[in-house]
């Protein structure tokens, strides 16, 4: 009797780490995420950065490297930066409360568990999806920037 009290109380305290694991808040969430970096680009940096005369190492400083490279038989190497963003939002509330959720049994003689329980809550919410396109044509001429030009979209 004494071996099962003791293996009940190891047991319950993990169970709590492993309930209380799973409760993130969205900014925890976010961290998860891809780095920041990866999401930068934008046209303000571009329209900031950009300049005629700039060099191929400037440019790839400022804006990283980009997605497709070209030349073209009079030596003109263009560099194309092509970037799409979703944006996901969503809101959700709930009302009301109940009894239940998820009851874990410990031990012998306690049942395993039971899922869902009695409840009067109501749930409502609404999602938005939103796209961004950003495109970047850098045109260089003997290692500078001659020419460059950038369409930005969203829809």
């Amino acid at each position: 009797m004494k071996r099962l009290l003791l293996s009940k109380g190891i047991f319950f305290p993990g169970m709590v780490l492993i309930i209380l694991g799973g409760c993130m808040t969205a900014s925890e969430h976010a961290q998860q995420l891809h780095s920041d970096s990866d999401r930068r680009m934008t046209l303000g940096i571009v329209q900031k950065e950009i300049r005629k005369g700039m060099s191929q190492a400037d440019v790839a400083t400022a804006l990283g490297s980009p997605n497709i490279v070209s030349k073209d038989k009079e030596g003109i190497e263009t560099w194309i930066y092509d970037k799409i963003a979703t944006e996901v939002s969503y809101s959700s509330s709930s009302v009301g409360g109940g009894v239940g959720g998820l009851l874990i049994g410990i031990g012998a003689g306690v049942g395993g568990g039971l899922a869902g329980g009695v409840s009067g809550e109501k749930a409502a919410g609404a999602a938005a999806q939103t796209q961004r396109t950003l495109t970047v044509v850098i045109k260089f001429k003997e290692g500078v920037v001659h020419d460059f030009n950038y369409h930005s979209s969203k829809f």
